[in-house]
């Protein structure tokens, strides 16, 4: 099949648009500053995220986003916290969906949660569980290891058990 290229491609715009993604899209926010608009159509300044990827895929570069209120709040879910300085490099998925904008629908981006597989961890993998135990010894925070992998309640109470061993 070849590609085909969107209407909206003529317009080359300094940031992502619905043109630019063709289907659900995995990116990591690196940084999102608050700056003026670079199309410098308006004197307005925005939330604008940028990626540490560099192509969107092969040849085509990822361009920044321009977070809109909703997106903004959906950043602001996903890292827990108001503040643009915290919002770094935070795995995103974005989607083109039907938006409303003043008194039409459009296409607009939506940013989601990234869903990300993790691994399952158990005692057995003796490495990675030595890995888990030092990661939980250094941070204090059982929530910090399972944001990697995932484990069994029964054993993150022996996780926790073990570590409160080792610092007694």
């Amino acid at each position: 099949m070849t590609e085909k290229t969107h209407y909206r491609k003529a317009f080359d715009s300094p940031y992502l648009s619905s043109a630019d993604i063709v289907e659900p899209t995995v990116l990591t926010i690196s940084e999102v500053l608050f700056e003026p608009d670079k199309t410098r159509r308006t004197k307005d300044a925005f939330n604008t995220a940028y990626f540490k990827e560099k192509e969107i895929r092969p040849d085509e570069a990822v361009k920044p986003m321009i977070l809109n209120a909703t997106n903004s709040k959906m950043v602001r879910q996903i890292t827990g916290s108001p503040f643009l300085e915290d919002w770094q490099n935070v795995k995103v998925m974005i989607c083109v969906e039907r938006v409303k904008n003043r008194q039409e629908y459009v296409n607009g981006l939506r940013i989601y949660p990234a869903i990300i597989k993790k691994k399952i961890l158990t005692p057995s993998q003796v490495e990675s569980w030595e890995r888990a135990k030092q990661s939980y010894l250094n941070t204090g925070s059982l929530e910090k290891v399972l944001a990697h992998v995932e484990m069994s309640p029964e054993d993150q109470e022996r996780l926790t058990k073990e570590c409160a061993n080792a610092m007694a």
